[in-house]
């Protein structure tokens, strides 16, 4: 699209800064207001336009409505169709609010006192601002939400009596990512996930639970290692493991998280402890100027006390359900990125730590989140770049002579506000993994590990050690005894030993279930 001057709307395109439309057709709401103002914030993942034909169409990150959805070619027109079918983008406001100034939404309320639109413009003008418009407070008018709880997931609510709205944003002007309801998540809802682990549980006999949540703490630890490229001591492994344990017991104030950031490094010799006072990015080095090549670029150092209050702020508001909450919060930490090391490895732990707080999960299970991610590691990857892409471009920055960066534009909001919808998509499906999959499946691997140590004990008599050490063979021979096991540890077994001890194991572990039971590979 050319460019074009502050109220220029244009008309109809095929091409979006650099989207491609399904067909030509007029870009509205966020999408107009982006191109006529200038707005530098992150393009929404879904964009709006206005087409010749009379039926909704959604295709390549484009909503096309019918021309009878037209607004009016305006400021007021734009803005209002933004709020009535896109919901709150806060990023897209707040740099809006900064080009026009306070005149025209002082305008605007003063010919529409009390107007529904009007009025949720007035209060998330002073809100993002922080400024108070020269306006007498509303009167008279019905309360109307901020956020429209049919369009995106809303916090618990306050009425304000000036602008006669409940402030039900799920967070504070510090931080408050916002998440759309989309089809898939309001499926995920809907499955009750929370009470679905709860009815896995009953049927779990509490030893078998025990042993079972403490091999899936265990391996969840070793994941998130993993998910960073780290092979650490097991001994790191198990105390990391402790801690997720704990999740949820602390509030998330800044020397809790810097208490949490020692655990996970351990060796700190070489890294700076505590919040950042330099810049930060994820990315490499040119291998020739050794100069920064940034995938992400992570908040300013200016802004890091701010965004952690924020974190800290939106973690009291239980209104959320816990999967998107712990999804906002987490996916925010890492993006904020406030440690020099081991923000993985918190970010992971702040699902926990959500999940936990709000009783999702049965008591002493945590859910190997971790390790379903390392599964999906790929897919993982694509959600962290489905922000990161798009808020790298608008980042202004210079490399220092250590071959760090430093940001040289105003850029707390882009980590205060986000849109955390493909994020909570995600984690909802690796927290169903872990409910339907990976703690039945290890309940169902102890119980039937549990009945091959009873049936063989009948059979032979021999040593706890020896009976594990047997089955270890088993497992990593496909169910039969090596040449290697007969010739040394178990060459007292008779031939009819042998064979029953291979057919209980064979029966218990049927190669066609090979994978489900094999824990060799975590």
């Amino acid at each position: 699209m050319d460019e074009v001057t502050h109220n220029d709307f244009s008309g109809p395109v095929t091409v979006f800064h650099e989207r491609r439309l399904p067909e030509r057709a007029t870009p509205v709401g966020y999408a107009a207001l982006i191109d006529a103002y200038h707005v530098l914030a992150p393009t929404p993942l879904w964009l709006s336009a206005v087409g010749k034909k009379h039926k909704l169409l959604e295709q390549d990150g484009w909503r096309l409505y019918t021309p009878r959805h037209a607004p009016p070619a305006s400021l007021e027109g734009h803005l209002t169709f933004a709020l009535k079918y896109e919901g709150l983008d806060l990023a897209v406001l707040h740099r809006l609010f900064m080009v026009v100034g306070p005149q025209p939404i002082t305008e605007l309320v003063r010919a529409q006192p009390t107007g529904a639109y009007a009025r949720r413009l007035w209060f998330l003008y002073e809100w993002l601002q922080g400024e108070r418009l020269d306006l007498p407070d509303s009167e008279g008018a019905p309360y109307v939400p901020v956020v429209d709880p049919k369009l995106q997931f809303e916090g618990a609510g306050e009425l304000l009596p000036r602008y006669r709205v409940r402030n039900n944003l799920p967070g504070t002007r510090e931080f408050c990512p916002l998440v759309f309801k989309s089809d898939r998540l309001n499926a995920f809802v809907e499955l009750s996930l929370q009470q679905r682990a709860q009815d896995v549980v009953a049927t779990v006999s509490k030893d078998v639970l025990s042993r079972a949540a403490a091999f899936l703490l265990l391996k969840d630890s070793k994941s998130s290692f993993a998910i960073e490229g780290e092979r650490p001591p097991q001994e790191r492994v198990q105390r990391w493991g402790r801690i997720i344990g704990e999740a949820g017991r602390s509030g998330l104030a800044v020397d809790e998280l810097v208490r949490l950031q020692r655990i996970v490094i351990g060796d700190a010799r070489f890294v700076h402890l505590g919040v950042r006072t330099e810049g930060g990015f994820v990315g490499e080095h040119d291998r020739d100027t050794m100069s920064p090549l940034p995938d992400h670029i992570s908040a300013k150092p200016d802004d890091l006390t701010s965004l952690l209050h924020g974190l800290a702020a939106f973690d009291q508001d239980h209104t959320l359900d816990a999967v998107i909450a712990a999804a906002s919060l987490a996916f925010g930490f890492v993006y904020i990125h406030p440690f020099e090391d081991g923000n993985g490895r918190l970010h992971r732990y702040l699902i926990h730590h959500v999940l936990a707080e709000r009783g999702f999960n049965p008591p002493g299970v945590v859910f190997p989140v971790s390790a379903a991610i390392l599964e999906h590691i790929d897919k993982y990857q694509v959600i962290l770049e489905s922000y990161s892409a798009r808020l790298l471009p608008l980042i202004k920055w210079e490399a220092t002579p250590k071959g760090n960066i430093r940001v040289l534009n105003d850029t707390a909001d882009y980590y205060r506000y986000y849109d955390a919808t493909l994020h909570a998509e995600f984690l909802f499906e690796c927290v169903q993994q872990t409910i339907e999959q990976d703690l039945p499946r290890e309940a169902e691997f102890l119980r039937r590990h549990d009945r091959f140590r009873t049936e063989v004990s009948n059979l032979v008599d021999m040593p706890d050690r020896l009976l594990d050490l047997l089955f270890n063979f088993l497992q990593q021979n496909q169910g039969a005894l090596s040449k290697r096991a007969l010739e040394k540890e178990f060459s007292a077994l008779r031939q009819d030993e042998i064979q029953s001890i291979e057919e209980i194991y064979g029966r218990l572990f049927p190669r066609n279930e090979a994978d489900i039971f094999d824990t060799t590979k975590l």
